[in-house]
């Protein structure tokens, strides 16, 4: 199994990672200012769910395609950007948001959810992370080496599933707070907007 030296370096650096501000925190922010707390918890729980997606494909190979195909790389790349850069307009143009109604909660967690999942999903750099990643935590010598990952796999996603619950939740509560104060609405709502915009671009000009 894991060594027991290499996992407590794996917990470190993971979490060092983790609590660097980065294109998934920025995105559940985003999320939770926009349409409040439930909002930010979905949307994290959609982006770890998208990064599972991730490291369960590094643990078994599946990863290797976009390292070695150049078209499978931007497709995907391509296809993720084009879909934050919507978002990002979707927010700046829906003038209800940050009108936290009562009903929200029930109505539209759903596509919140996959929403989070798809915005890494469709991230191929995430895949090349992990492929790059998680094999140094591995050892070899013992083999299950896709045991072994898929464990690495499974901590790094807790340990960021329990970050950005804490973020979606606060940022909730900011944007609880932004829904009474209309004349700071339309600021923080093009703000959201352009900051999903600018997550497309930044992955539309990856190389």
């Amino acid at each position: 199994m894991i060594d027991p030296a290499k996992f407590a370096l794996f917990v470190g650096v993971s979490w060092a990672l983790i609590l660097a501000p980065g294109p998934d925190m920025l995105y559940v922010i985003t999320r939770g200012m926009a349409h409040g707390r439930r909002a930010g918890i979905v949307s994290a729980v959609g982006v770890i769910c998208g990064i599972l997606v991730h490291t369960t494909a590094t643990a078994f190979g599946v990863t290797l395609i976009f390292q070695t195909s150049a078209l499978a790389f931007l497709m995907v790349k391509y296809l993720g950007a084009i879909y934050l850069i919507y978002l990002g307009i979707k927010v700046w143009q829906d003038k209800n948001t940050f009108s936290l109604q009562p009903s929200f909660a029930g109505a539209n967690s759903r596509p919140l959810f996959w929403q989070g999942v798809m915005s890494n999903v469709l991230n191929p750099k995430i895949a090349i992370f992990f492929l790059a990643f998680l094999p140094q935590f591995v050892d070899q010598g013992s083999g299950k080496v896709t045991l072994q990952m898929t464990i690495l796999g499974l901590t790094f996603a807790l340990f960021g599933l329990c970050f950005l619950v804490l973020v979606g939740y606060f940022a909730g509560s900011v944007g609880a707070w932004l829904s009474n104060q209309p004349r700071y609405t339309k600021f923080f709502r093009r703000l959201s907007g352009g900051t999903l915009f600018v997550l497309g671009a930044r992955l539309a000009l990856t190389e």
